[in-house]
């Protein structure tokens, strides 16, 4: 795998000279970056600067809309997944958690077990197994052991995110997409989610597309500051907020725009 931000440090996804249209809209630039493996990459910005749009390149979800034409390369593994990689071989590797928490409407078990279940498991045992395990590491297991059978519908909406977490986890992937998981929650569910997006990198890549600048330094390791389409600047979270290279980064960050 390629060096990156630190030398020591491996690079889960590796994007180079990617350009992404929307027809004959320009929407992403010329974007250029490594993504270390075990650790949180916050995508930080403006609406409509193209954070959501690039996050959804690294696991082809553009693949699905009209008109799209993208060219560049994205590695993950050092494997281009746009040429040689299967896409549902990709989404399982890649995961998403969105910004409105999306349960299923049947019971949490079954939420949790929907993906290993597409992918061909069904004895009973196994898939209890990935259930708890899945519901752990998504820190409510013990909120939801009684409930298994119950709808997930049921369940608060801080609740559903961490459910709609554990669903990602699941299938096991070795990274997990997270597009402002946090947006429509409250601050104490807010709270849980970054504690567990913490605990989660120990085992996963993390890239979490953020409006909340203080999420941003609470919580990552890495900043990428996008701006109409293009990436100004990228690095180390505490040298982006603290010594910004760009004046624009700056201007954003200290709240004179956007």
């Amino acid at each position: 795998m390629e060096e990156t931000l630190n030398k020591n440090i491996k690079t889960e996804i590796s994007v180079k000279n990617l350009n992404l249209h929307y027809g004959e809209f320009h929407a992403l630039k010329n974007i250029t970056m490594d993504i270390p493996e075990h650790e949180i990459t916050a995508l930080i910005g403006p609406s409509g600067c193209g954070k959501s749009t690039f996050m959804k390149t690294l696991n082809r979800m553009n693949d699905l809309e009209q008109g799209v034409k993208i060219d560049g390369t994205v590695l993950l593994d050092g494997v281009d997944i746009y040429k040689t990689m299967d896409a549902i071989e990709l989404r399982k590797r890649v995961g998403m958690v969105f910004q409105q928490p999306n349960p299923f409407p049947k019971s949490i078990f079954e939420n949790v077990v929907y993906g290993p279940r597409i992918n061909g498991i069904r004895n009973k045992e196994k898939l209890m197994e990935i259930c708890e395990r899945s519901l752990k590491q998504a820190a409510i297991w013990d909120e939801l052991k009684d409930r298994l059978n119950k709808s997930a519908l049921g369940l608060s909406g801080g609740q559903q995110q961490r459910l709609c977490i554990a669903r990602t986890l699941a299938v096991e992937p070795e990274v997990i997409l997270m597009d402002e998981p946090t947006s429509a929650l409250d601050p104490i569910s807010t709270g849980k989610i970054e504690e567990l997006a913490m605990q989660l990198k120990k085992d996963y890549t993390i890239v979490i597309v953020t409006h909340n600048m203080q999420q941003a330094t609470r919580i990552s390791d890495n900043t990428a500051f996008f701006l109409l389409g293009e990436m100004v600047e990228y690095g180390k979270t505490d040298d982006v907020f603290a010594n910004p290279k760009d004046e624009r980064t700056e201007r954003y960050i200290t709240g004179r725009f956007g």
